[in-house]
């Protein structure tokens, strides 16, 4: 049986839109602790805002004015929009003072960004070309800000030798994902999509291989966290 290339994408992209649900629902614990505790603490909105704007602007690029044959594009964009706005709406709900004016500010903005880019692309531009390469860069552009954000994390990773806060889980899923999207675009050659998940596959890969390197050292360190909390509380006992 042979199996036609738009049904081998058709496969990937279904696969791709399993594993990025898992990633738009992976902070689905951090939320119920706000919702529980009342309280943002000290988690930021930023990554939440990153995701949604880009997800936003995926879905404008799957329109069929745009790109047609992209509606596995839309999908998995639609649910992250909808998963990330009610991330935003709790940290709304919990937030105070500069922290939910600012969130709040930020998020009309991207409303509204959104928004002028579908209508100025649907109706001032006419070229189909010129549409796909104005929303294409976007995209690009949003996806690897995106992309880059755990370099904080690796470059924290290489300075502690410790992959303590670097879950393998997440580090894994990223990987997959980034290999999907990138194996989705290669079957029917889509550049825009090519770029920032090649990227992510690398810096993805980068992660894999900063916890492989320094797994055994994390332990050390949690094992001598733990001796000293436990002569601490000895110590502490004795007195």
């Amino acid at each position: 049986m042979v199996v036609s290339v738009d049904d081998a994408r058709m496969g990937v992209g279904i696969l791709g839109n399993i594993i990025s649900l898992s990633l738009f629902l992976s902070p689905v614990a951090t939320m119920l602790r706000i919702w529980k505790r009342r309280s943002v603490e000290s988690f930021s909105p930023l990554p939440y805002l990153a995701t949604f704007i880009n997800c936003l602007l995926w879905c404008i690029y799957g329109l069929p004015m745009v790109h047609p044959h992209s509606v596995l594009v839309i999908t998995i964009n639609g649910c992250g929009v909808l998963i990330e706005l009610s991330y935003l709406i709790i940290f709304l709900l919990f937030s105070t003072g500069k922290q939910r004016t600012l969130t709040l500010l930020i998020f009309l903005f991207q409303l509204l960004f959104a928004a002028g880019v579908a209508i100025y692309v649907l109706i001032g531009v006419h070229a189909h070309q010129k549409r796909l390469l104005l929303v294409g860069s976007l995209c690009v552009f949003s996806s690897t800000m995106v992309y880059l954000a755990p370099l904080s994390v690796m470059a924290m990773v290489i300075r502690t030798k410790s992959v303590e806060f670097m879950p393998l889980s997440l580090s894994l899923t990223s990987f997959l994902n980034a290999i999907c999207w990138t194996a989705y675009a290669l079957l029917r050659f889509d550049l825009f999509i090519t770029i920032p998940n090649g990227l992510g596959t690398v810096l993805a890969l980068g992660q894999l291989i900063l916890y492989a390197a320094f797994y055994k050292s994390t332990q050390q360190q949690l094992l001598e966290r733990r001796k000293t909390a436990a002569l601490t509380e000895m110590a502490y006992t004795n007195a």
